[in-house]
C-alpha cells in the first residue's frame, strides 16, 4: 500500500499536466463548441497565431468557457462570447495578449478572432465569430486589427442560427445587442490529436 501511495503521489503532477494539455506540438488543434443551438467545430491555426491559440486553449481546457454566454450578437457582423456566465458575472481573465492581427489570417465569414478594447494589446478571454467578411477588422498600415486564430470546419448553419437571434439593450451590461434569450456556450472541448 505504501508503494502504491508513493507511486500515485509521484503521478499527480503528470495527471495535472495531462488535464491541462493544450497540444503545444499540434499546429492545427481542433475544438468543439457545444452551444444551446448545436455544435460548432473549429480548427485553430497555431502556425500563424501561436500566442492567441495557446491563450484560448488554456481557457478552454481549464473549463473557463463552460456554461458561459454569447453576450453580443450583431446580425451579419459578429457573435461574441467568453466573458460572462449566464448570471452576467465576469469570467476571470488572464494577462493581456500581444496582438497577432498581422498574421495574414483575415476576418472572413466563419473565422474566430479575439475581441479587445481600443487598446491593440488588450485581448484576454473574449472571442467572436465573424458572421460576414469583416475585412474592416483586419490590420492596415495605419491601425492594428483583430487577431484571427481559426475557422469553423463544421456547423456553419449553427453559427448562422446564433447570429439570427433577437437582441436588446441590457441595463446589467450597459450594452446593446445582448440576446433576449440567453445563448449558452455549454462546453468547449479540445479534441484529441
Amino acid at each position: 500500500m505504501k508503494r502504491f501511495l508513493m507511486a500515485f503521489t509521484l503521478m499527480l503532477p503528470l495527471l495535472a499536466n495531462a488535464a491541462n494539455d493544450i497540444q503545444q506540438d499540434n499546429l492545427f488543434p481542433t475544438v468543439e463548441f457545444e452551444t444551446s443551438k448545436g455544435t460548432l467545430v473549429v480548427e485553430l491555426d497555431r502556425s500563424r497565431a501561436p500566442l492567441t491559440v495557446d491563450n484560448f486553449l488554456r481557457y478552454a481546457v481549464d473549463g473557463a468557457y463552460d456554461n458561459t454566454i454569447f453576450h453580443r450578437v450583431i446580425a451579419d457582423f459578429v457573435v461574441q462570447g467568453g466573458g460572462y456566465d449566464p448570471d452576467l458575472n465576469d469570467v476571470p481573465e488572464r494577462d493581456q495578449l500581444v496582438n497577432e492581427s498581422g498574421s495574414g489570417l483575415t476576418n472572413s465569414l466563419g473565422t474566430i478572432a479575439m475581441a479587445r478594447s481600443n487598446e491593440p494589446h488588450s485581448a484576454t478571454n473574449q472571442f467572436y465569430f465573424n458572421l460576414n467578411d469583416n475585412y474592416n477588422l483586419d490590420p492596415s498600415s495605419r491601425r492594428w486589427g483583430y487577431a484571427v486564430f481559426g475557422e469553423i470546419t463544421e456547423g456553419e448553419d449553427i453559427l448562422q442560427q446564433l447570429g439570427a437571434v433577437a437582441t436588446k439593450f441590457s441595463a446589467e451590461l450597459g450594452a446593446p445587442n445582448v440576446p433576449v434569450e440567453p445563448l449558452i456556450l455549454k462546453k468547449v472541448t479540445l479534441r484529441p490529436e
